[in-house]
């Protein structure tokens, strides 16, 4: 075996070894990787204050004082106000379960859907077995969030460790980054960190752009719902603002709740419920014309198709920790790919052996 084989074998090695080691601990990966995303989104932060002579600790720690104080004021402004929704959501579900059905049926058993030779009957009691699935699953849901020990210490260890995680990892960040770079390869060196200057700047655009723009869209949605006199509007427009982190996430989540909503509450009145179309509508346009252009600009440039296969391949892999992961990581793996392919068209497998003589 050549010296460049035992490499390769080497680090796919190290990286399948990897792979399988955070496959094996993924339940307990969230707090951890919500810590580091919130050290590297404020890094930046504590350099600013670092170049004004504060020490590497003080920026940290006045950092996370800060962001401590601004979640125990949203905690104390707007938990209740939430909880009060979502406990009043849970009540009604079921008759807004009972409304959607009504609405339903009176639609199957028109005249087109006669025509078209639509069983009513069997399409009902389809519908019925989904909804009653659905409420079972919803209450489930509540009854595991309230009462179930496992949630319980997850949100526990997210509200506690992250902060925990992102301060010391903030204060160390420089010296982790130093120590990183003297196991490189030193033959690899100014490869390895030009790739990872590219890296770095892909998954920096997107983890600080994307933050604010899911703040702003959370904003956003909560504001023209609530104008509108949805239902939940705040509830569902934060966590729809929330949950944009994760691509088409957080509108298709939000979308379909708000539509489901507004047809019990505004139906037969269809203005109100192209309001809540209308919306959603502009805060997509607002999200792909306006925020991500300016906030987080064209550097990752992934294709949509990659952007998919990356998130069901990460979210199958590592759950709701892999949807968090999936954009930086495919990122990251473009990256490399494309050095990969500029080092193949240099290589004599591309070129060939040339001409013979």
């Amino acid at each position: 075996m050549t010296w460049r084989q035992q490499n390769l074998v080497f680090w796919l090695g190290a990286f399948l070894l990897l792979l399988v080691m955070l496959v094996l601990v993924r339940q307990i990966l969230l707090p951890f990787v919500a810590g580091a995303a919130l050290a590297y989104a404020l890094h930046p932060v504590a350099a600013w204050l670092g170049r004004y002579g504060i020490s590497r600790v003080s920026a940290a720690a006045a950092i996370m004082a800060v962001l401590t104080v601004i979640f125990f004021a949203i905690v104390l402004l707007l938990v209740p106000l939430l909880v009060e929704q979502m406990v009043d959501f849970a009540q009604r579900l079921p008759s807004y379960v009972v409304r959607l059905q009504e609405m339903f049926g009176s639609v199957l058993e028109s005249d087109w859907a006669q025509f078209f030779g639509i069983d009513p009957d069997s399409i009902r009691a389809s519908i019925t077995s989904f909804m009653s699935r659905g409420i079972d699953l919803t209450t489930a849901l509540f009854g595991s969030l309230w009462s179930g020990g496992v949630a319980i210490v997850g949100i526990a260890s997210l509200l506690v460790v992250t902060p925990f995680v992102a301060f010391y990892l903030l204060r160390d960040w420089d010296g982790i980054i130093a120590r990183v770079d003297r196991l490189v390869p030193l033959d690899h060196a100014e490869d390895v960190r030009r790739l990872a200057r590219e890296i770095d700047g892909k998954v920096a655009a997107f983890v600080r752009g994307q933050l604010i723009v899911g703040f702003l869209l959370g904003i956003f949605y909560a504001i023209g719902l609530v104008a509108i006199g949805l239902n939940y509007g705040l509830l569902i427009g934060l966590a729809s603002g929330i949950l944009s982190f994760i691509p088409y996430l957080g509108f298709t989540v939000g979308f379909v709740l708000s539509i489901a909503i507004a047809l019990v509450q505004f139906g037969p009145n269809w203005l109100m419920i192209a309001a809540v179309v209308v919306v959603f509508m502009v805060g997509q346009l607002l999200e792909g014309y306006v925020l991500q252009p300016r906030l987080i600009g064209r550097n990752v440039g992934l294709h949509p198709v990659w952007l998919i296969f990356a998130l069901f391949a990460s979210g199958l892999l590592f759950g709701f920790v892999g949807l968090l992961i999936a954009i930086p990581a495919a990122a990251a793996i473009g990256v490399i790919l494309r050095f990969a392919v500029e080092r193949y068209r240099m290589s004599p497998l591309f070129r060939g052996s040339g001409p013979s003589t």
